[in-house]
């Protein structure tokens, strides 16, 4: 299986990445980055990509993906709309239609969060974008999973770039275990995040389109 992920260098996209070099079933690996990686390995191949509106250039390097991870996001602090919706709605979409080329038999992933709003109508703005954009998604002619984690703890190096997160992070990380305990169906890591999104494109489709977190960590156990 070919698969090809955006945002490997994030939080989310570090765990699908060593997802899938741990899968027998993945063979090979390409990273759509703005900064190279620098990772060596005999399944990572990867593209150098500034414009992640326009993939006109590569096109031809996505044509025969088999599942497409996109994990590439931000964080809603500090943004007004305008900006949240182009990274969060239109970068995803851009990649979308150039894998879609692939066929229906594709794979679409996309990570979105606990308390997306499919309606497009409720009051948090990001909710709003997140649901705008699941919705298109599973209009696309592939198959598409949306993934609504709560609490992700980072795990195995895994590290967020938001450094108001990495702070959060540092303080929550020896309670996690606690949180697990109390509150399963909302907290998950990285690599169950991961490993659920290389066990998606075992279902053929089947299953529900839309994973809350409960489905990921029983799709991501290991």
């Amino acid at each position: 299986m070919r698969v090809v992920i955006f945002g490997a260098s994030g939080m989310v996209g570090h765990g699908a990445l060593r997802a899938c070099l741990s899968d027998d079933d993945v063979t090979e690996v390409l990273v759509i980055v703005r900064t190279p990686l620098n990772l060596a390995h005999p399944k990572v191949r990867e593209i150098v990509h500034s414009d992640f509106t326009d993939y006109a250039d590569i096109q031809g390097e996505l044509k025969d993906v088999d599942a497409c991870f996109f994990c590439l996001g931000v964080s809603a602090v500090g943004r007004d709309e305008e900006e949240y919706t182009r990274i969060t709605h239109d970068y995803t979409l851009a990649a979308a239609r150039a894998v879609a080329a692939a066929g229906p038999s594709l794979i679409f992933v996309y990570v979105s969060g606990e308390g997306t709003d499919s309606t497009e109508k409720g009051r948090s703005m990001w909710a709003r974008v997140k649901g705008r954009t699941e919705n298109e998604l599973l209009a696309m002619p592939f198959t598409a999973y949306m993934f609504r984690p709560g609490y992700i703890q980072p795990v195995n190096g895994a590290v967020s770039k938001t450094r108001l997160y990495r702070a959060l992070y540092r303080v929550t990380a020896p309670l996690y275990p606690l949180l697990r305990r109390l509150i399963p169906g909302h907290v998950t890591t990285t690599d169950a995040v991961g490993r659920a999104m290389v066990a998606v494109t075992r279902l053929d489709g089947r299953g529900p389109s839309v994973l809350h977190n409960r489905d990921i960590n029983r799709l991501g156990a290991g």
